[in-house]
């Protein structure tokens, strides 16, 4: 078989794919005024949250989004509760991890998942005594998808004849399963 034969028994295949991946974990730390001077904080929440991603470069991916944060806080020497609420913005850069080199085209799409709600970590009064400082995170994935090149093989034959008599049904059964081990590859490294 001639090189140009063998060059034609393969096809280049353009394909949506996932052309780059991101992860990042964030702490921030928030410094909210009641209206009234804190006695204790009784406990905090995170409510609201909203997010919006979009590629910044080839290698970065930003997301913008915002939560409300709610604090129930005693004050006049805990004779008296209240509840304060402060919308906070925030923009996480996300650096890809994973690029697909092959990727063409300009349009891209980002899938970008919350894995980690943004939730209080500790909450406290400042040292003044008249704030209240929430520690807080979250943590993002993202997927760049885009245009790629996939090289397939093309046998101009078709099958061979033993494929197209095999009986491809298999049946799993309970001990089967049970033999499956999940971790055949080990831990990995988040």
């Amino acid at each position: 078989m001639s090189s140009i034969d063998q060059e034609l028994n393969y096809r280049e295949i353009i394909c949506k794919a996932v052309c780059g991946k991101g992860r990042k974990f964030s702490q921030s730390s928030h410094t909210i005024t009641p209206n009234h001077r804190p006695t204790s904080i009784l406990g905090s929440w995170i409510i609201n949250h909203s997010y919006n991603a979009a590629k910044r470069s080839d290698d970065k991916v930003d997301v913008e989004g915002q939560y409300d944060i709610n604090i129930w806080y005693s004050y006049n020497n805990n004779t008296k509760t209240e509840v304060v609420t402060e919308t906070v913005k925030y923009k996480d850069e996300i650096a890809l991890s994973t690029k697909d080199l092959n990727a063409t085209g300009k349009h891209y799409e980002i899938a970008a998942r919350c894995i980690q709600s943004p939730n209080t970590l500790e909450a406290t009064i400042s040292p003044n005594g008249s704030r209240m400082v929430i520690q807080c995170e979250r943590e993002f994935v993202c997927d760049v998808i885009g245009e790629t090149k996939v090289c397939v093989y093309v046998n101009r034959s078709g099958p061979p004849n033993e494929w197209q008599d095999k009986n491809w049904e298999y049946e799993l059964d309970d001990q089967d399963v049970d033999d499956i081990d999940q971790f055949f590859m080990g831990e990995l490294d988040e």
